[in-house]
């Protein structure tokens, strides 16, 4: 034993006593003590900033599509040094190295490679490093088909109504959520962008297809544009996934949004040798995002990892331990609405069973009910380890109808939190297509207000179940002689950028005049600021938050009308 410890522990020391000390993580330093000199671990580069590509800032067109600016300007979000491209400098310099590059992040800055230990240390010794951590090789929680019914049947919520479309057996799992009289008002989604990040989409040429309108394809496990069964991976997952959203066979499936345009996105390798990793998704976040895509819907979470790394724990769901997690909320700063589906762990009396990314902050998290509205035995429940309020809301995951992965004309009968949250994600679709302005906090809010306890949520059902007819009814009609319609209520959009450092942008809306209070409080529920108080005109409001006095961390915010109080949480990074 002493042998051993002598291996291992002098060449740590060896390394920690120069400049490249604190850059290994706790996590990479504890795979080191574990392996000495034998083996190599895929790691997160971070690099130090975006070097020379700075300047580009006044040109986005040189690194954004069109689509994506627009997208951007519509709903107020600012490009910013996130959304520039790596310095080729720094990325050349890896490679004359040796170091053979496996993937890329510019919202991170990070690059992804496998290393042994002595290129950690080589990786370590470059001015342009920042920090290196193990990527974490997360396997995600399988589809059930067991149900599990329960006491919260409510059966008054649902109304019948006739639709001039024929649904055949899909019929079940969208009348819940008045899709299909969204439908008969003229919202399929027409226009707008969506991306699906799934296991892959093995079975296109399924006649519930034949309309479905690709704009782009890209397999981020095996780097090439074959989305299907090619390279390591199974597709029958996104398969069936597709089919729910964006699937459109009169007498058999219709989806939600089954005009929308779609981007596919293979993020996750089904094979047990080789389990996904959360940086496929978010090179699959920063390429829709730079297409211009307007809503993701991922039927994806991460939990537990491979040895040697400790999995996450219902801790660590907190909004800010994953890194798919922080990826979801950088989508989001950037105008994307984020769907994700809870998992599927089901319930515990003590604490959450949720799994990254749902944990995001701003991300929308969808759990399952059956097509009577109760709440399906398996979808995962809140709280978040920082006491919010997941799941956001809920659709039908029990029993749905869908795409089989094998056979033009085959159909299944699927269930879990995975079928859900396209199901959902379609809702913003018809939304969007109502008022493009909309930010993703916005489209959160109104989806909360017209869901079925907008004012008793918990952590079973979050605000309830979604209700598109009542939803699309609360957008705004848009900009009209340069103005913005008034809300119908107060709204509390949010800060941009979150994370921040140090100022950040808090809007809100208001239905008439009113007297408010905005005030600051950090993770402990002490007061740290008064960020405003007065009198407010109806419309959108705008208010600039410096924080440069305070310390990183999490941090609330609370507007008060007299009558309420909304909440919103930031994250400051210095």
């Amino acid at each position: 034993m002493k042998k051993f410890f002598l291996i291992v522990i002098f060449p740590v020391l060896a390394y920690s006593q120069g400049s490249i000390a604190g850059k290994f993580s706790p996590e990479l330093n504890g795979w080191l003590a574990n392996h000495g000199n034998t083996g190599s671990v895929k790691v997160w580069v971070d690099l130090v900033d975006k070097g020379e590509n700075l300047n580009m800032l006044s040109n986005p067109e040189s690194f954004l599509s069109k689509r994506s600016i627009e997208r951007r300007a519509l709903r107020g979000n600012a490009i910013n040094e996130t959304d520039l491209p790596l310095w080729m400098g720094y990325l050349q310099d890896l490679e004359a190295s040796g170091i053979r590059i496996t993937s890329k992040s510019k919202w991170f800055n990070s690059v992804t490679v496998n290393a042994d230990r002595n290129m950690l240390i080589q990786l370590a010794e470059k001015n342009f490093v920042k920090k290196i951590s193990p990527v974490a090789k997360g396997r995600t929680a399988s589809k059930v088909s067991k149900e599990t019914d329960n006491s919260f049947f409510n059966g008054n919520f649902f109304n019948q109504t006739t639709s001039a479309l024929d649904y055949g057996e899909s019929l079940a799992q969208l009348a819940p959520q008045q899709i299909p009289a969204a439908h008969n008002m003229g919202y399929d989604g027409s226009g707008i962008f969506i991306c699906l990040m799934d296991a892959g989409f093995n079975n296109l040429a399924h006649e519930v297809y034949d309309s479905l309108r690709i704009v782009s394809t890209w397999d981020f496990v095996n780097n090439d544009p074959d989305v299907g069964d090619g390279g390591m991976g199974n597709g029958s997952h996104g398969t069936s996934t597709l089919s729910v959203i964006g699937g459109y066979k009169p007498g058999k499936l219709i989806g939600t949004a089954y005009r929308a345009n779609y981007l596919l996105a293979k993020t996750e390798n089904t094979d047990s040798e080789t389990p996904a990793e959360e940086d496929f998704w978010i090179a699959a976040a920063e390429w829709a995002d730079s297409i211009g895509v307007d809503v993701t819907s991922t039927s994806l979470v991460y939990l537990d990892f491979d040895p040697p790394f400790t999995s996450y724990t219902w801790q660590d769901m907190d909004g800010n331990t994953a890194r798919i997690t922080k990826g979801a909320d950088l989508a989001v700063s950037k105008g994307i609405v984020v769907f994700n589906s809870a998992g599927n762990n089901g319930f515990h009396a003590t604490q959450n069973t949720l799994a990254a990314p749902a944990d995001g902050d701003s991300v929308i998290s969808i759990g399952s009910i059956t097509a009577q509205g109760a709440r399906s035995g398996f979808s995962s429940v809140g709280l978040t380890f920082d006491g919010r309020i997941k799941p956001d809301m809920m659709a039908v995951g029990s029993s749905v109808y869908a795409a089989a992965p094998g056979g033009r004309t085959s159909y299944t009968y699927t269930s879990g939190t995975s079928l859900a949250c396209p199901i959902a994600a379609g809702i913003a679709a018809l939304m969007l297509q109502k008022n493009p302005n909309l930010d993703p906090i916005q489209i959160r809010q109104i989806l909360r207000n017209t869901a079925s306890q907008p004012n008793s949520p918990d952590r079973l059902m979050g605000w309830g179940i979604m209700n598109a007819v009542a939803a699309i009814d609360n957008v705004p009609s848009g900009l009209e002689d340069g103005k913005s319609a008034v809300p119908s209520d107060i709204i509390l959009l949010g800060n941009y950028p979150n994370p921040f450092n140090p100022v950040t942008t808090i809007q809100f809306t208001l239905p008439v005049e009113k007297f408010i209070s905005l005030k600051l409080y950090n993770s402990s529920g002490e007061l740290v600021k008064m960020v405003t108080e007065g009198t407010y005109s109806a419309g959108t409001g705008k208010i600039q938050l410096d924080a440069s006095g305070l310390s990183s961390g999490n941090y609330f915010l609370l507007l008060n009308d007299g009558n309420r109080i909304y909440t919103q949480k930031l994250s400051l990074l210095k």
